[in-house]
């Protein structure tokens, strides 16, 4: 019987212009080499209650910046990524950084680390990266590395119920509005054009939940967010726009971004 599981993305999709460019929170990077974290970042980390004495593994470390924030609350911290230049930005960004304990090259499906090595994994805009099957072997793999009571936190955009079926009528009104040109075809080319690469599987509520149980964690809590909709817009806009996001179910299609918090609990 063949294999049909579809190859690995390369990483030489992932170069230092992509995590410059393109990468979540790269504007806050070049503006401050990572001492501040972007909007989404920051409230992804926020969830993570690291503590000193705490150990931690930021898996798709990307620039560093997780680490250093980490690393600055008094926890030992350990970054993988399987991307060359992610890891030269890394270093290069935490050359200067005490307590960092290591940052390296990693497949996220075969972590070098013991068993029970880790009281917190952060997978922060990776998921939508992994195809399915290789999604299954990286919380195989950070489930076997946490202690018993640690946590996974994972942030990960966009919800693909917003995608689905939000989007195409976000599309037609702003088509209607004059403002077409800004929104293509494909929701996945949105903002970043490169998306329509390595975007290869986006959660939704029930998904995120489904794949963390699959991999054993329990309890499982996952929840919806969105970038903060900061428009000058008539009464009748902001009006829709409230219920859209903040009335379910309607927010389940609308809200944007899927946090999640899993615990190994035996």
């Amino acid at each position: 019987m063949s294999d049909l599981r579809p190859p690995p993305l390369p990483s030489d999709l992932y170069n230092e212009q992509y995590f410059l460019t393109a990468c979540e929170g790269y504007q806050e990077y070049l503006d401050t080499e990572g001492a501040d974290l972007s909007r989404r970042l920051r409230q992804a980390f926020e969830c993570t209650s690291v503590r000193p004495g705490m150990c931690v593994l930021d898996l798709g470390c990307g620039r560093g910046e997780i680490v250093r924030h980490v690393a600055r609350l008094g926890a030992a911290c350990f970054g993988v990524d399987y991307s060359r230049a992610a890891l030269a930005l890394s270093q290069q960004a935490l050359k200067d950084e005490a307590g960092i304990h290591g940052v390296g090259r990693s497949d996220a499906k075969f972590l070098p680390f013991p068993t029970n090595a880790f009281d917190r994994v952060l997978i922060f805009d990776v998921v939508e990266h992994l195809h399915p099957w290789e999604l299954k072997a990286c919380l195989d793999e950070a489930y076997r590395v946490l202690k018993v009571g640690g946590q996974i936190i994972v942030h990960t955009a966009p919800n693909r119920w917003y995608d689905a079926y939000a989007y195409p009528w976000v599309r037609r009104m702003r088509i209607l509005m004059g403002q077409g040109d800004k929104y293509p075809a494909n929701p996945r080319a949105l903002n970043v054009e490169i998306n329509t690469e390595v975007h290869v599987n986006e959660q939704d509520l029930w998904r995120m939940r489904k794949v963390l149980r699959q991999s054993n964690f329990s309890p499982i809590k996952v929840w919806l967010d969105t970038p903060p909709q900061n428009r000058n817009e008539n009464g009748a806009m902001s009006f829709m726009r409230h219920i859209a996001f903040k009335w379910a179910p309607f927010s389940w299609f609308f809200q944007r971004e899927v946090f999640a918090v899993g615990t190994k609990a035996r």
